[in-house]
């Protein structure tokens, strides 16, 4: 299952990572991919702050993983890209994803190895046409549970 979503300011994808943060539940995978600045951070506060989490939000480029305890659910940022060469099993990627919180991956195909079947994958796509903000969400629901998800997101 698929779906589509344009986001035209940075505030709409902020928006779009509240409102299913709301549907969120302990081990849920999202994956994010998308170029450098495509919106994956801005999602990912988004989703933050509808955990109720305060804390800023930072792309977690050069920690890999950033843990924010103190929402309705924790969360874990992770920015695998300088994993290139593999290297999700030395960052204990099973034990976040089998934990109590959501994880959140940027840059997935570097662990694509180690990631469980299911999952709900957002891929963020500049749409400069439209303006220097402009980006196109593409939603995949792999497994039934991230397609139930999906269907309950709805429109934004």
């Amino acid at each position: 299952m698929t779906q589509i979503i344009k986001l035209n300011t940075p505030d709409q994808t902020m928006k779009l990572g509240q409102k299913l943060a709301q549907l969120l539940q302990p081990q849920d995978l999202i994956l994010l991919d998308g170029d450098l600045g495509a919106g994956k951070t801005t999602f990912t506060k988004g989703l933050a702050s509808g955990l109720g989490i305060t804390r800023p939000v930072k792309s977690p480029t050069f920690t890999i993983v950033r843990e924010y305890q103190t929402g309705r659910l924790p969360l874990y940022h992770m920015d695998v890209y300088r994993l290139e060469d593999g290297g999700g099993e030395e960052l204990g990627l099973e034990e976040y994803i089998n934990g109590d919180g959501v994880v959140v991956i940027e840059w997935s195909e570097f662990v694509a190895a180690e990631l469980p079947d299911e999952f709900l994958r957002i891929k963020f796509e500049r749409n400069d046409e439209n303006g220097d903000n402009s980006r196109v969400a593409t939603l995949t629901a792999q497994g039934s549970h991230y397609e139930k998800l999906l269907a309950e997101l709805g429109e934004v």
